[in-house]
């Protein structure tokens, strides 16, 4: 079990505190606004009404011994910035932050964090990238020009082994692993071997163009 501090409690923040609460992890919420740390309180091991970028409310929340702290305020872009460098001062370790804005997200860039959170930008990347894919289900971006997408299992690869088609060298993309829809079971690094079917979907990584090339395909 690992504890997590968890600050703004908004729908992505109050999302994120539940997700790992139900995960079995030990979960401190804080936000300023009492009916928010009221409504997640039931789901975490402690909700508190504080300052984020107050260091000894950090403290005695017990901020400084979480392994990760998430911090998502909204549109208040500087509590985001000065919660992160309070973080920053109590050591912890890994912060992950919700960025609103690409000037909010190159300040934060520059105090150093572990990974930045762009809901809305990545959503509707992901939307625009599945609705000109046809066989696209789902898309995650791993860095500019560079993803990892679930796609249906085209027909003309219905029956024919992962080892036969020779994905790598004939479309540059690699199998990450492979999802039977109907048993919904998840199989990483899957036997090259094995017969594709159309209960198949495939997780697949390369660049968005091989990608795109292999999500066209009937």
């Amino acid at each position: 079990m690992r504890r997590f501090v968890v600050v703004g409690l908004g729908n992505f923040g109050f999302t994120v505190a539940q997700t790992l609460a139900d995960k079995g992890h030990d979960v401190i919420a804080l936000d300023t606004q009492g009916t928010l740390v009221d409504r997640i309180s039931a789901y975490v091991s402690r909700a508190a009404v504080g300052d984020a970028t107050d260091i000894d409310t950090l403290r005695r929340i017990g901020a400084h011994e979480a392994d990760a702290a998430i911090i998502s305020t909204g549109s208040d872009i500087t509590s985001s910035i000065l919660a992160s460098m309070a973080m920053h001062d109590l050591e912890v370790k890994d912060l992950y932050v919700k960025v609103i804005s690409n000037d909010h997200a190159r300040v934060i860039q520059r105090i150093g964090v572990t990974e930045i959170v762009f809901p809305e930008r990545d959503s509707a990347i992901g939307l625009a990238t599945r609705i000109t894919g046809s066989a696209l289900l789902n898309y995650v971006s791993l860095g500019r020009g560079f993803s990892i997408q679930e796609m249906a299992v085209p027909s003309v690869w219905h029956g024919k082994s992962i080892r036969e088609l020779s994905l790598r060298q004939e479309y540059n993309v690699s199998i990450v692993a492979l999802h039977d829809v109907l048993t919904d079971t998840i199989h990483p690094n899957p036997d090259p071997n094995h017969p594709l079917k159309d209960s198949d979907t495939l997780l697949v990584a390369g660049s968005d163009e091989a990608l795109s090339r292999a999500a066209k395909l009937k």
